[in-house]
């Protein structure tokens, strides 16, 4: 039996589009998560301040640190 060297060749050109393709998840994720901070902000603006944006401003910094958190853990386990 005889090794491919092809093979392996193969396996690396694949593994650059797979990481712009986790890459890019990531980064819809990322919106998607802040965008929810954002709205529960407004919702609880709206419920509980009269005028002030306390709460949006809270719920916004929370989906950021929320989402770089994730965003770390999910490249910390990109193989490169």
């Amino acid at each position: 039996m005889s090794h491919n060297p092809n093979n392996k060749e193969n396996q690396n050109q694949g593994k650059p589009l797979k990481n712009v393709a986790i890459l890019s998840g990531i980064a819809i994720q990322m919106g998607v998560t802040i965008y929810v901070f954002v709205m529960l902000g407004k919702w609880l603006d709206s419920k509980f301040n009269d005028g002030n944006k306390l709460f949006i401003i809270i719920a916004t910094l929370l989906g950021v640190a929320v989402s770089l958190y994730v965003v770390l853990k999910q490249v910390n386990r990109i193989k490169y």
